[in-house]
């Protein structure tokens, strides 16, 4: 499992105690090309690449990349790659290091707020592959996540609002009994204040608890895990129909978007299937349309969603649709397969709001 988790508000003090355990001629980076690091965090690195990393880059090829990258520079099954960036970087860059050599240690730093609630947190890695959002990779935990708000000063409102998504599926599976509940946390998060609101690490730390705790109990997703991919199946539809279409260069496609519009069909699902309140799909379909703007696709587009769906790497038999829907707040329902209609009803939901 993975070692450390931590919020900090100096990075230098946070990553030199992990790193002075490794040959100082072995601790690398990878970063993103628009993150800026300090002279004195650069200085902990013995070598240096960046990387421009987005959706529509995340393949083989900049595997690839970071794989010369650590045989250029002689890196040892002893050393330690050091990611910092989105989601995108991270997946990949721990990918390549569970990879290379068969396995070498790795450390997140997460620089978007997707990347520090979701994606640089559980072990997940790979990259995209045949038209297919990350259907190779591999479940490989960091030896750290270090987590450093100030980054997010710099990120831009949609790359916000795309994390955002991620933190109000966590909330919607939250079943800690806390008062008050995360959820309802949320929700009174003023998204309009988000660069005065000083509010925000202690809700990211929650996230990150609530995903911790579901990984700890199922590190390679045999069953509770699969709850994490609430809004994911109709989601990666919506993220996969764009990448086949070419679609990338509008910020509502980040995952976060899709994850939301997929979450507003499958609260729909939960809803006439599994008697869900509808309250949940009331509130998060008010932020959709108040903060994130109505998808982009249309009534013609569900068989091409549908037919993407019936690929979904969650799908446990041929051309079956799984989902994770949900009971109630904090009570998801996984491995719940649903009918081709089924999926066309709730794409029409979603596209008639």
């Amino acid at each position: 499992m993975q070692r450390v988790s931590m919020i900090c508000t100096d990075l230098h003090s946070c990553l030199s105690p992990i790193l002075v355990k490794y040959d100082p001629s072995q601790v690398v980076v990878v970063r993103d090309s628009k993150v800026e690091l300090s002279p004195s965090v650069s200085a902990l690195f013995s070598a240096h690449l960046v990387l421009e990393t987005d959706e529509s880059r995340k393949g083989i090829e900049s595997v690839e990349r970071i794989w010369d990258f650590l045989l250029e520079h002689h890196v040892t099954r002893s050393g330690v790659l050091v990611a910092v960036g989105g989601g995108v970087l991270t997946d990949m860059a721990g990918f390549a290091a569970a990879t290379y050599k068969r396995g070498i240690a790795y450390v997140n730093v997460p620089t978007t707020l997707l990347a520090m609630v979701d994606a640089s947190t559980g072990g997940k890695t790979g990259f995209n592959y045949g038209g297919l959002k990350n259907s190779i990779g591999a479940f490989c935990q960091p030896v750290a996540t270090v987590i450093y708000p100030p980054f997010l000063k710099t990120l831009p409102p949609h790359e916000f609002l795309s994390g955002f998504a991620e933190m109000l599926k966590t909330g919607l599976l939250e079943s800690e009994g806390t008062t008050p509940r995360l959820w309802d946390r949320l929700l009174q998060y003023d998204l309009d204040q988000v660069e005065s609101d000083e509010g925000l690490s202690p809700l990211i730390a929650s996230c990150i608890a609530v995903k911790e705790r579901i990984v700890a109990a199922d590190p390679t997703e045999k069953g509770l895990r699969k709850a994490l991919n609430l809004g994911h199946t109709f989601g990666h539809a919506l993220e996969e129909i764009q990448m086949v279409n070419g679609q990338w260069s509008n910020g509502k496609w980040l995952h976060g978007y899709a994850v939301l519009y997929g979450m507003i069909a499958e609260l729909y699902l939960s809803v006439s299937l599994l008697g869900c309140p509808r309250e949940p799909l009331q509130q998060l379909t008010q932020l959709m349309l108040h903060y994130y703007g109505k998808p982009q696709c249309k009534c013609s587009d569900r068989e091409q969603l549908i037919a993407l769906m019936r690929q979904d790497k969650k799908n446990e038999r041929t051309a079956e649709i799984n989902c994770t829907l949900l009971r109630r707040i904090g009570e998801p329902v996984i491995n719940q397969v649903i009918t081709p209609s089924q999926a066309a009803e709730a794409w029409d939901y979603l596209f008639s709001l």
